[in-house]
């Protein structure tokens, strides 16, 4: 097969290791210059690739390469943009073709969660339908961990390790005051529609520390009652509570109770902030004194607290991507296989992208516990093997040190504009 050029870019919220699978996907294209040529960047995702916004990754030295392993975000910018369809709009996909061919480009690699496997999954029926061969595979990233088939998703762990820290140390805290202050503390965390990481925060609470806490996820609908009586229940047996909730938690009627009337580029309902009006009802209806938290980016953004089963995980589906692609196959995604809980072993699957793409996958009814506000044994021991291992980044002067690439962009050679 003739040696082309490869594109690569990142889509959706990033998280603390997608800069993993970027090193991955960068170092095994290098590491196969017989097939492939240069690898392409898309600046911003998709809408590189549409405007022609190339970034020339073998501008930058190994080194800092390397580096992309230990800093979060996404090194080549990302975006919540989707394509539509071809029957709707051919020109978005003519533009790929025409900005493709400008450039060698016979690989597509795209790393995001759902709406970007839909993505790939588009561009690899352009290919069939248009007459443009190209190679598209999705390397899978989502902190919600809602994508079927593999067994979770790159970035979840990490987020998972997050969350369930930051609600140990926070109830330690809580504990310590609640004689005379604070005796309710609410987490608000992402899940729009899973409560994946909602479940992680139960991770904080163990048999060797012990904590009073609450989850409501977003698989169970918000009972007010039953939920205040909770609370009240474990602040008298405790002398206080701790709650996790979900930003997607639905109420009585099915809505989102912290929607906030807007829509994301994804057409997504725009959450405005569900932890403080839980805190806010503990405090109209119990009197407990509260303080809440949302932890938002610094959720998905905590590279300094990576679980380093996450990292190789994301290093190894980005991996696995290019020799996927290299071994013919297209309109797929490496999945993560487990074979063992005890002790936790995995390998690489492949899943076909037509059943990834739009398909959520919910927290299992059997991970929540009988009263809806906790997890089971089976939760923890799917969650437990996800968040462990360290993988500190290198620190300078106290902080993390990350790495910020050059991001040289490759000349541009079509003259018509694209306009989004």
């Amino acid at each position: 097969m003739a040696k082309r050029n490869a594109f690569y870019a990142q889509s959706g919220g990033v998280t603390a290791v997608i800069n993993v699978s970027a090193c991955a996907v960068i170092e095994t294209a290098r590491r196969n210059r017989s097939r492939i040529g240069k690898i392409y960047a898309g600046r911003n995702g998709i809408i590189g690739a549409l405007t022609e916004d190339l970034i020339d990754t073998s501008k930058e030295p190994l080194r800092a390469i390397t580096a992309l392993k230990h800093t979060p975000a996404g090194a080549f910018g990302s975006c919540r943009y989707q394509l539509a369809s071809i029957e709707k709009d051919r020109s978005q996909y003519q533009r790929l073709i025409d900005v493709f061919r400008a450039h060698d480009i016979g690989y597509f690699f795209y790393n995001g969660g759902n709406d970007s496997a839909d993505t790939c999954l588009k561009v690899s029926q352009m290919s069939a339908l248009m007459g443009y061969p190209i190679t598209a595979v999705h390397v899978p990233k989502t902190v919600d961990n809602d994508l079927p088939i593999t067994d979770c998703c790159p970035g979840f762990g990490s987020v998972a390790k997050y969350v369930a820290t930051s609600m140990r140390e926070a109830a330690f805290d809580v504990a310590s005051m609640a004689k005379t202050s604070t005796r309710v503390f609410v987490l608000e965390v992402m899940g729009r529609h899973a409560g994946w990481i909602t479940a992680a925060v139960g991770l904080a609470a163990d048999e060797a520390t012990p904590i009073p806490l609450v989850l409501l996820f977003p698989e169970i609908r918000f009972d007010e009652a039953k939920f205040l009586a909770e609370v009240d229940a474990r602040v008298r047996k405790f002398g206080y509570c701790c709650v996790g909730v979900s930003e997607g938690l639905l109420n009585a009627e099915g809505k989102l109770m912290a929607e906030a009337g807007t829509k994301d580029a994804f057409g997504h309902a725009q959450l405005g902030g569900v932890g403080p009006l839980i805190a806010s009802r503990v405090k109209e209806k119990l009197g407990q004194k509260y303080h809440w938290a949302v932890a938002d980016y610094l959720q998905r953004a905590a590279r300094h607290l990576a679980s380093k089963t996450d990292v190789q995980h994301s290093y190894a589906v980005g991996k696995a991507a290019v020799e996927l692609a290299l071994a013919g196959h297209n309109a797929v995604m490496p999945t993560i296989v487990r074979t063992s809980d005890k002790p936790y072993r995995w390998k690489i699957g492949m899943s076909p992208l037509d059943q990834v793409a739009n398909v959520e996958k919910k927290l299992p009814a059997n991970y929540i516990s009988a009263d809806g506000f906790g997890i089971t044994r089976a939760a923890r021991a799917y969650l437990e093997p996800l968040v462990r291992g360290e993988d500190y980044p290198p620190y300078r002067n106290g902080l993390p040190h990350y790495t910020r690439l050059q991001n040289v962009a490759v000349r541009k050679k079509l003259t018509a504009e694209f306009k989004l």
